[in-house]
């Protein structure tokens, strides 16, 4: 039986979904974020955060908090939609790279190809309107909905206005966010596939991916059973937030959807299911200007390796809602974070406190087991003894009776820790080393650095 190409994606794609199981975090783990995210709506005044994380390659938590709508006061599920704003954009990026895949294009292409009349056209490459090198200028750089905004406008008529003036610079040359490339790189999709955008990523992504949930707001407004979107001046209550007339999130943002079905993109993107590895090179690979700049965006999509490890990330925002998406390719592992309200900083201070989090337990899988050990070495310190069965005989060595004369001198003084934390960990000297910080209602704080062998026992226990 011949089976085209095409065919064979599907299947492998189908199997994919129907393989795709669910992964467990850790109880502690799934405490801590709870706490964290908590902690952030209430301490930004955002009505409610949608978040799922993916671990090992596999969705582990999907959870929501606060309340989605405030009049009438209805608490927020897992199961509601978000406009998860300039997210959409690794979408299309993806799907320009499907067609190059299926040979109907070029990331090289000139947009003089299909769209003649644009500015500078035949300069400007389809790579460039992805990675926001053209020099088209923003239409939408504002964050709030400017008048204008409020009626509605077709794709063509966002090009007439900001694609057919002077460009901002140079294509190539400099790196200026701009959603006016993805108006235009949604056109191009649209003149090569003789289909709407939203309904080429339904047949080739969504659906695949068995991502039931996926709306298009420029065709399709969100319901009572999803999130409403709120803004706010200052320090004042939240507002229900004026959505963008059809029209103006065309293939920049425009997409709606629960965490948990953003969380099976990003599973897709892990196990390398629509994009095939010379693909996939060409999402993630920094941008380079003409001048031999490096730039830390690819296609659609923001690169960071600030931490180490590897990071896919992009932020959304458009009126009433905040969302990011962050893949960490190489650790299997992902999180989606939404809000309801404009400005607020939820998504990003949750990605930036629990995807250290998620790494560290990626890294250390017996992080909870040493701190509770670390924390009963502690007590027992405080009382000048120390169980010698969780010592290396150098450990043992280094506890004298003047050691624990001292400790018990100087520490049960501060009394029971009010926190204790572990800070950092890595690997030095075939050992496992941790950090932690241990805080009292004092103000006292003090710093403790562990060295621990395979089997679990401290070859170190030093408090400085």
């Amino acid at each position: 039986m011949r089976i085209v190409r095409g065919t064979i994606l599907v299947l492998i794609v189908a199997n994919f979904v129907a393989l795709a199981g669910r992964a467990q975090l850790p109880p502690e783990t799934a405490a801590k974020i709870d706490a964290i995210v908590t902690k952030a709506v209430a301490d930004s005044g955002t009505p409610s955060a949608s978040i799922s994380v993916v671990a090992e390659g596999k969705l582990a938590y999907a959870r929501a908090y606060g309340n989605a709508r405030l009049e009438p006061l209805t608490p927020a599920q897992p199961e509601m939609r978000y406009s998860i704003g300039s997210v959409s954009k690794q979408f299309l990026a993806a799907a320009i790279l499907m067609l190059t895949q299926d040979g109907k294009l070029s990331l090289d292409d000139r947009v003089e190809r299909y769209l003649p009349d644009l500015t500078r056209a035949n300069d400007i490459t389809i790579r460039e309107l992805l990675s926001h090198t053209s020099g088209y200028q923003d239409y939408y750089p504002l964050d709030y909905v400017a008048p204008f905004m409020l009626q509605p406008v077709t794709p063509d008529g966002i090009l007439d206005r900001w694609a057919k003036k002077r460009l901002d610079f140079e294509p190539g040359t400099e790196w200026q966010y701009s959603n006016t490339n993805f108006v235009v790189a949604g056109r191009i999709v649209e003149k090569v596939t003789g289909m709407p955008v939203f309904e080429f990523l339904q047949s080739r992504i969504f659906t695949p991916l068995g991502m039931k949930t996926v709306v298009d707001l420029d065709t399709q407004s969100l319901t009572d059973l999803d999130a409403a979107g709120y803004t706010r001046f200052g320090l004042g209550p939240p507002r229900p937030a004026p959505p963008e007339a059809r029209g103006w999130l065309y293939a920049a943002g425009e997409l709606a959807m629960t965490a948990s079905d953003l969380a099976r993109w990003d599973e897709a993107l892990l196990h390398g299911a629509l994009l095939k590895p010379s693909s996939m090179d060409q999402f993630i690979k920094p941008t380079t200007l003409k001048n031999g700049a490096p730039v830390n965006y690819g296609l659609g999509i923001g690169i960071n390796n600030a931490s180490g490890h590897p990071r896919l990330q992009h932020g959304g925002a458009v009126s009433g809602f905040a969302s990011s998406n962050a893949v960490w390719l190489d650790e299997g592992t992902a999180l989606v974070v939404f809000a309801n309200m404009d400005g607020t900083d939820v998504p990003s201070s949750v990605i930036s406190q629990v995807g250290p989090l998620l790494l560290a337990e990626k890294e250390d899988p017996t992080a909870a087991q040493q701190l509770e050990q670390a924390k009963a070495v502690f007590s027992e310190l405080q009382q000048g003894q120390i169980d010698r069965g969780v010592l290396t005989s150098d450990a043992i060595s280094y506890f004298t009776p003047q050691v624990l004369a001292d400790a018990a001198t100087s520490l049960k003084p501060l009394g029971a820790p009010q926190s204790f934390e572990q800070s950092a960990t890595g690997l030095r000297g075939g050992m496992r080393y941790r950090i932690f910080q241990i805080k009292f209602a004092s103000g006292k704080s003090l710093r403790l650095t562990t060295f621990s062998e395979s089997d679990g026992k401290f070859a170190q226990y030093l408090i400085q």
